[in-house]
């Protein structure tokens, strides 16, 4: 659900905790704020025109390195251990878009820079979880051979995101990312800027390919942000080029080294996490066994496709004649009408729904594929309708979901361009504002637009002639037989009543079919199985 189903809780707090670099913004103190104290204000004092003067950029790196406490400090740092609490903002999941629902996250993480190792314990709150189920822990190692995360059933591979997370740790965190611009070949001046409204001289340089730039203060001299041109592994994949920018605040002196206590992060210009650290230590002894794991898992972290993993359609299940199933950590269903083929939903990513495409023009007949339904507004959920655009398909998309959908259309791919990129076109968008009925015969469907509190970003496919709801993102059953966030199937079970539908069996994004009674029974008693007598 949403990635917040408890029994997929795990691999939520998997990518969640993946980074931790992060954000969240500080109210502004009245002493920032024109008039704000109340008192006399000072002078302006001029600004000087760059952090550096006439200096080379690796002689204002050296500026930077020494305002830090020196470069011999920060590079005698082998170990840290640091105890930090942070938020995140879920944009890519929230019911009702902005403003976000937010998760918070506890972190003791120990960072071994002469291996090149992390080893970080993150205890993560789910707002969306039931009830006694919001906390979960996570341990993920990660060494230069690949990462694991630490379970009691034994070491299960990390993904992609988790080996970029501790790789910018590493490489561009505060205690590196000086260092590691000092030994770029293509150092540089880039264009100054003001942050904060605060004069910054910017040095840029790539790093494994990355466009990196460093905002020192003109003032002081200290790196205040650091900011990244890439596309994530994380759920930002599905923006395509992402500009991650890093605040460094709030800093604080630990045994002679100048070090940013509170990081913020932004993407695309908006705030998404904060990270506060509470306390730190350099140099700690570091146990081998904090990092052993098994190698031959570890191995595998590295090999993964993320977001970009293929149709398989090895788990297809026959709804009805010609309304085809295809299970999966995202659903997506493949439609026979008599005018063509019609796709329940566009999910994961480019690579997915062209393996999905190319399944059903390959459907006996070679009927033409006339349309998609997308029917929620949660990134993962949306992934392949680029892919859908650039083939020319027309989108079946809710109301509520236009602006989203047309800045997803809109956002660069110059990264790693997709076919959109390559190709680009104007997307043809069927808006659901209320019942729309798509194609004639036995498995023509009609759309319903929820519109309850937790569920208005989502609308609902019926089949009429085989008593059959497709009922997006908002059923799934936990493993002892309890509804995932009874709310939403009670405001899907509102809608239905509200249309008179008449429902025999439901399904959705993450659960596979079930009957209506049993998801009524289960509302009528709290979400709860009956006890067995």
């Amino acid at each position: 659900m949403r990635a917040g189903v408890p029994r997929r809780l795990f691999q939520l707090c998997v990518t969640v905790a993946l980074l931790f670099s992060a954000v969240g913004p500080t109210a502004p103190s009245s002493r920032a704020m024109p008039g704000g104290s109340g008192r006399a204000q000072s002078a302006v004092v001029p600004a000087p025109e760059t952090a550096c003067g006439n200096a080379s950029p690796r002689e204002c790196l050296d500026l930077g390195l020494r305002a830090m406490g020196g470069r011999e400090r920060l590079e005698s740092i082998k170990s840290l251990r640091l105890d930090s609490i942070g938020h995140t903002l879920l944009m890519e999941q929230s019911y009702r878009q902005a403003p976000f629902l937010t998760s918070y996250s506890r972190i003791h993480e120990t960072i071994d820079f002469a291996r090149g190792s992390v080893h970080r314990e993150t205890h993560l709150t789910w707002p969306e979880a039931d009830a006694g189920q919001s906390d979960a822990d996570t341990t993920l190692i990660v060494r230069a051979e690949g990462g694991v995360y630490r379970t009691p059933q034994g070491d299960r591979s990390c993904g992609l995101a988790d080996l970029d997370s501790v790789g910018q740790e590493l490489a561009l965190g505060p205690a590196r990312v000086l260092l590691t611009a000092l030994a770029a070949s293509d150092l540089h001046y880039d264009s100054p800027e003001v942050i904060r409204s605060t004069p910054h001289t910017a040095v840029a340089f790539t790093w494994k390919g990355t466009p990196v730039r460093i905002l020192i203060n003109n003032y002081n001299q200290l790196p205040d942000a650091v900011e990244t041109l890439r596309q994530f592994n994380d759920f930002w994949y599905f923006w395509g080029d992402v500009r991650q920018r890093v605040y460094f605040d709030n800093w604080k002196v630990f045994q002679g080294v100048v070090y940013p206590t509170n990081l913020v992060e932004e993407r695309n210009g908006d705030v998404w996490r904060s990270l506060q650290v509470l306390s730190l230590e350099i140099n700690v002894p570091v146990d081998d066994s904090l990092f052993r794991m098994d190698a031959a898992i570890a191995a595998k972290s590295s090999q993964g496709r993320g977001w970009e993993r293929p149709f398989l359609g090895n788990r297809s299940t026959a709804l009805a004649p010609g309304i085809t199933l295809y299970e999966g950590s995202w659903n997506a269903t493949i439609i026979q009408m008599e005018d063509g083929v019609y796709l329940l939903e566009a999910p994961i990513s480019g690579v997915y729904m062209q393996g999905l495409l190319e399944a059903a023009r390959k459907l006996p007949g070679g009927a033409p594929i006339r349309g998609v339904f997308s029917t929620s507004d949660s990134w993962p959920h949306v992934g392949g309708v680029r892919q859908c655009v650039a083939a020319g398909l027309p989108v079946y998309i809710l109301d509520l979901n236009q602006p989203l959908l047309e800045r997803f259309l809109r956002a660069p791919h110059t990264v790693h361009p997709d076919l959109l990129a390559s190709q680009p076109k104007a997307p043809e968008w069927r808006i659901v504002s209320g019942r729309v009925t798509v194609g004639t015969g036995p498995n023509r469907v009609e759309l319903y637009p929820l519109r309850g509190a937790s569920t208005e970003r989502q609308y609902m496919a019926y089949f009429p002639e085989h008593h059959l709801l497709y009922a997006s993102d908002t059923l799934a059953l936990n493993d002892d037989g309890s509804l995932y966030d009874p709310e939403l199937m009670r405001e899907v079970s509102q809608a239905v009543a509200r249309e008179h539908l008449d429902v025999k069996t439901v399904y959705a994004m993450h659960q596979a079919p079930a009957p209506w009674a049993q998801i009524e029974s289960l509302l009528a008693a709290g979400g709860k199985p009956a006890k067995a007598s």
